[in-house]
């Protein structure tokens, strides 16, 4: 299943899963955009979101607005749908409406293969980037085993290249696999200083000894943060 978390309050850009994307709330263009794959449930903590998705015949489930992230706004939706522990849960962004379905089913599919692996406790994707969009600190790097296992994370370009110019980074996608197992089990660690210093959730796997295995795919998408990306995605994707 893929679960997409919707939280409504957002410092920079209020309500913007809301936002109208050529007639469509962002988060409702965000499902439709993934509903090819797998049945898409969105979890929320607005009624207004709630009622919307019913509209859309998407179904919606109501959590918490305490919770610290995305991740553990999915992994109370999956215990309210009362998935499966074996169950392949997919997390797609509510600000990712131009998220293309083959990056996503990719995620899905490197996460049917490695469901049976436990110390696999999470799948995500990647893109290569050149040196210049490698600067930006929002775009996360990471760096990887020869079989594609995640090393590290940061906002930081890495690897330094010392001594040669490098124009091959690997920019994160935040799309996420897990099974429902996995999932309650990453819900369950503690924080992890890593993860609180580049503020990155992901960091707190590695840190507790787990790996994340990642998949190379090809995207222009890109998350909506500002009204000022709402814009100038529309004029990309020519929607008005």
């Amino acid at each position: 299943m893929i679960i997409i978390p919707a939280r409504i309050g957002s410092s920079r850009f209020p309500n913007k899963v809301l936002a109208n994307i050529a007639g469509l709330p962002m988060v409702i263009r965000t499902a439709k955009a993934v509903e090819s794959i797998d049945k898409v449930a969105i979890a929320t903590d607005s009624q207004e979101v709630l009622d919307i998705a019913k509209e859309h015949n998407i179904i919606a489930i109501m959590t918490s607005s305490e919770h610290n992230s995305g991740t553990d706004r999915i992994f109370e939706a999956a215990e309210k749908l009362n998935l499966n522990d074996d169950e392949v849960i997919i997390n797609v962004q509510g600000d990712e409406p131009f998220i293309e379905v083959e990056v996503v089913k990719a995620v899905f599919d490197l996460t049917t293969k490695n469901r049976n692996n436990k110390k696999i406790i999470m799948n995500s994707c990647y893109k290569t980037m050149n040196n210049p969009e490698a600067d930006d600190p929002n775009i996360v790097k990471l760096v990887t085993t020869d079989d594609n296992l995640a090393l590290y994370f940061s906002r930081a370009k890495i690897p330094y290249p010392r001594d040669h110019h490098f124009n091959e980074y690997k920019g994160h996608l935040g799309i996420y696999g897990f099974t429902k197992k996995s999932l309650e089990t990453f819900c369950k660690l503690a924080p992890a200083p890593l993860e609180e210093i580049e503020k990155l959730e992901q960091l707190r796997a590695l840190y507790h000894g787990y790996k994340i295995s990642m998949v190379e795919v090809n995207s222009k998408s890109f998350g909506i943060d500002t009204p000022d990306d709402l814009e100038n995605a529309l004029k990309i994707y020519s929607l008005n």
